[in-house]
């Protein structure tokens, strides 16, 4: 993030997400390089969120004299985005954008040709720093496969080996 405060702020009021802390750690030009990858000089702040009901999000701010400011695109490599499932996605397009979030493209519907998730309507945003969001509203999709269950990083896995 190039402005933790401001990200914080955006997850906080746009998206509904809990602050739970925040960290710093650097620079230490032996721990750093080896657990991150990042120069020996680079140091971070980082807060933990938790977004109801079970995602928890982790947002870096990262300080080097050789950090770069360019967001992947999303074709590169490292390219990301978050994806959020929504109810109306007209409305959260809204909330979003009174945020200060960019809506890239307008909104979109899955055709026939993915019958799975015909009806699925989406869209792409841009943060107001940058990050590229997606959100899906399956309310139109006659038999929407499920989503994925909360985690349960405590006990063993669907497959029943331990994790």
């Amino acid at each position: 993030m190039p402005d933790l405060a401001e990200a914080v702020a955006f997850f906080v009021e746009a998206l509904g997400a809990e602050e739970l802390y925040r960290s710093a750690r650097g620079p230490d030009p032996e721990f750093m390089p080896e657990h991150f990858e990042v120069p020996a000089d680079a140091r971070l702040e980082l807060a933990m969120l938790r977004m109801p009901p079970n995602l928890n999000v982790e947002l870096f701010q990262w300080w080097s004299a050789d950090r770069q400011s360019d967001h992947p695109r999303h074709s590169d490599a490292g390219g990301h985005h978050l994806c959020f499932a929504v109810e109306d996605v007209d409305a959260a397009v809204e909330h979003l954008q009174s945020h200060g979030a960019r809506v890239l493209g307008g909104t979109k519907e899955v055709g026939p040709d993915s019958p799975l998730v015909a009806g699925n309507r989406w869209t792409y945003l841009r943060a107001p720093w940058g990050l590229m969001l997606e959100l899906v509203d399956r309310s139109r999709v006659h038999n929407p496969p499920p989503l994925v269950e909360p985690a349960d990083w405590a006990g063993p896995s669907r497959t029943g080996k331990d994790l």
